[in-house]
Parts: C-alpha cells; structure tokens; sequence
C-alpha cells in the first residue's frame, strides 16, 4: 500500500482536502483508505447505546457489525498510544492510505495552510513535506504550491510521488 499524508494547523482545510482527493482518487479508479489522526479522547458511541455499556463496563475491544459496516473500538487503558505503521497493519489492502495528521511520522506530505489560521508554514522546518495546498499565494517555497481548490493537480501530485500515475 502506498502512503501519503495531508498536515496543517488547526482549521487549515486539512479534512476538507482529504476529503476531495478521495473523491477525486477513486473516481480515477483507485481504491483508497484514509486514517485520521485525533489528539483528543473521543467516541464513536454514546452514553445509553450496547457498545457504549460493553466498553464502559471494561471491554479491551469491542466489535459493532452490521451488515452495512463495522466498526473495532480498542480501549487503550493505559497503554501507550500505537504507532501508525501498526494501524497501517489493521487496514485492508488498498491503493493509497491517505493519512491526515501524524505530522510528526517520516512519510510523505502535502501541508494544508490558510491564511485566516494565521499560522506559519510547517513546510520550513519539516523536509518531509513535499508540496504545500494553500488559498493565498506563497513565495520563495522549495517546494511546489498549490492552490487550496486545485484538488486534481494535488491529486495528480501525490499519484505521482507515490508511483501510481
């Protein structure tokens, strides 16, 4: 499987981009997976539902199936937080993973960067940013800049990168 990531600050237009390129990927016959970085606790069931009292109750794992989708939920309690490279091992084969955050891990990324967030570039002190999707003109980039919009050209960027076009 091949790898790729979309970085950015806080309200940079991060899941909003993963979200075009995986429409815009698949639609040109590939089959991708996305993983999504979260800092914080959250849950992906509620205070009430059978999952929730499974979990609650002290569960390590808890496996929701329909015959729609399925979901695995594994309580860290107290262990450290997993690597990527082992979710990555959880996945499905696919053609691309498309992976938002972990802007730390040493792949490949495009940065996502909007001028509102008022931050600065992460691309100056991280190589392993490969081009950079902002909605304001940048100068003076070692690497190749995108419009935020220009979801096709970025597309066809990290397709290129990762050797599947």
């Amino acid at each position: 499987m091949k790898l790729y990531g979309v970085v950015g600050w806080k309200n940079s237009g991060k899941t909003t981009l993963v979200e075009r390129l995986v429409i815009e990927i698949t639609g040109r016959g590939f089959s991708v997976s996305t993983v999504k970085h979260a800092h914080h606790t959250f849950d992906i069931d509620h205070d009430g539902k059978d999952s929730y009292r499974h979990r609650s109750a002290g569960a390590k794992e808890v496996l929701l199936a329909s015959r729609n989708r399925w979901a695995l939920m594994h309580e860290n309690r107290g262990e450290p937080e997993a690597q990527l490279s082992e979710f990555l091992e959880k996945l499905t084969p696919v053609d691309l993973v498309l992976v938002e955050g972990y802007k730390r891990d040493g792949h490949a990324k495009v940065e996502a960067h909007r001028a509102e967030t008022k931050q600065g570039l992460i691309a100056d002190d991280d190589d392993t940013i490969r081009a950079i999707a902002s909605n304001h003109p940048l100068e003076g980039q070692s690497v190749p800049v995108y419009d935020l919009n220009d979801v096709a050209g970025i597309a066809s960027f990290i397709l290129k990168e990762v050797g599947l076009e």
